[in-house]
């Protein structure tokens, strides 16, 4: 059988994008190899969120490429997601050892694409499309990274055109995956034996806004799935903050199955770079969701990102963001200095960029913030019992350990020597760090 190595950069949109290449590979007759030197095909599934993740991903396939020259001939060499998407035939300029490229919009014309290059072809495949390709999944079974968590992406693409974001036009416009396969998969996945599902979307909390057949959104959705039978978890993310509706914070509440988990990026703590942003909301609009979500939601974390040096941000304006981690008492963000992007309108704004070293020492005061706020998160839970689903087991130094995460998505280490990966166990907290807590088995 032919070897596939695929190496997956970005969200995890892109890693369930991985599974579905898998699958759709696994019925051609390839199987996965964890070791590039022994695959046939090289694929890299790109992300273009930043500069260095591109960067990151024509250094992959310039070492591919030269294997291919100096004593591999007969390596195929393929380029995929976000990166495929926006730059299309420019990646055979730039990198001639390239077989195929395939976009993010027609990831299931992958078999064709691979017949079609094994008899000397070259493909560009980066075709925009407003539809899923639902009809064609159902074509393909998913080969799942072994977890306990299980991926289902239930949107594709944002409407939102941030200033600073490449999503829109990589991803596309935002369409929803019919609820009648979203729910199939998830069974599939349940049977397989995965204890969480991750409902995956760039804007998840907008799903079925674009349906004309039916009035049914994200919280109908997970009101269908938690009646599925079985001990499970399930989560979403991304939420836009104003897409989140009173009836999904309720819905979230209610449901036994629903993680009391948001992740809400706010971007800046300033209103005046939210408006330049172009993100739907100010300061205090933010604050009141995050407020009416912890009034509803006991212990519920909620997690954010943001951007340090965003094109003519002041210092006053960046202390706002510093600010609004401390009031809003958000849990834990993601972080990234601003990064300019091709296409998007803040790219254009050369004359506002923030030095570099600007940058970078805003990041670094960010990321204490984030870091501070983290720990006094963790404190909170310090003697309290709380449900645990075990993700792994290792030893480290010499002590066997098993990890798992809350409900809340908290990361808990716990002494055990046995491995009890995938069950659910009750841990009494007995120690917190920055990014994680330490617990014992009741």
């Amino acid at each position: 059988m032919p070897n596939v190595y695929i190496e997956t950069m970005g969200c995890q949109m892109n890693k369930s994008d991985t599974e579905r290449m898998l699958g759709m590979l696994s019925s051609l007759g390839y199987e996965e190899t964890k070791n590039p030197k022994e695959a046939d095909l090289l694929m890299v599934n790109t992300c273009s969120i930043r500069q260095l993740s591109e960067d990151k991903a024509y250094s992959t396939i310039g070492l591919w490429g030269k294997w291919k020259k100096e004593a591999r001939p007969h390596i195929k060499i393929g380029l995929c997601g976000c990166v495929a998407q926006q730059k299309a035939k420019e990646i055979f300029k730039r990198a001639p050892y390239v077989d195929f490229v395939l976009g993010t919009h027609k990831i299931y014309s992958l078999p064709d694409i691979i017949k079609l290059i094994n008899e000397g072809e070259r493909v560009c495949e980066c075709t925009e499309t407003n539809a899923t390709e639902d009809d064609r999944a159902k074509n393909f079974e998913i080969k799942r990274v072994k977890s306990v968590n299980a991926w289902i992406p239930i949107t594709e693409g944002c409407n939102n055109f941030c200033t600073y974001c490449i999503v829109p036009y990589t991803r596309g416009r935002e369409r929803s995956r019919t609820p009648e396969l979203i729910v199939k998969e998830a069974k599939d996945a349940l049977s397989q034996g995965f204890k969480e599902i991750t409902l995956l979307g760039q804007n998840v909390d907008s799903y079925g806004k674009d349906f004309k057949d039916k009035n049914y959104r994200l919280a109908d959705l997970l009101k269908e799935l938690n009646a599925l039978e079985g001990k499970f978890r399930i989560r979403f993310v991304t939420s836009y903050p104003t897409d989140i509706t009173d009836e999904l914070i309720q819905t979230a509440k209610e449901l036994d199955k629903v993680c009391e988990y948001f992740h809400i990026p706010m971007q800046s703590g300033n209103s005046e770079v939210l408006k330049k942003m172009n993100r739907r909301y100010d300061r205090e609009t933010y604050g009141e969701i995050v407020k009416k979500v912890r009034a509803a939601i006991p212990d519920v974390t909620i997690t954010s990102d943001f951007i340090a040096g965003f094109p003519g941000e002041t210092e006053e304006q960046f202390l706002d963001t510093l600010s609004a981690i401390d009031e809003f008492e958000l849990d834990y963000s993601n972080t990234a200095a601003y990064s300019p992007r091709e296409k998007t309108v803040a790219a254009k704004w050369v004359d506002k960029y923030i030095p570099e070293k600007e940058k970078t020492e805003r990041l670094a005061r960010l990321n204490k913030k984030v870091q501070e706020n983290c720990l006094k998160s963790n404190q909170k839970y310090l003697g309290r019992e709380m449900e645990v689903l075990i993700e792994g087991f290792e030893n480290h130094k010499g002590t066997n350990i098993i990890t798992g995460r809350t409900r809340n998505n908290k990361i808990v280490h716990i002494p055990c020597d046995t491995d009890r990966t995938g069950e659910f166990a009750t841990v009494k907290i007995t120690d917190c760090k920055t990014w994680y807590l330490n617990g014992e088995l009741v």
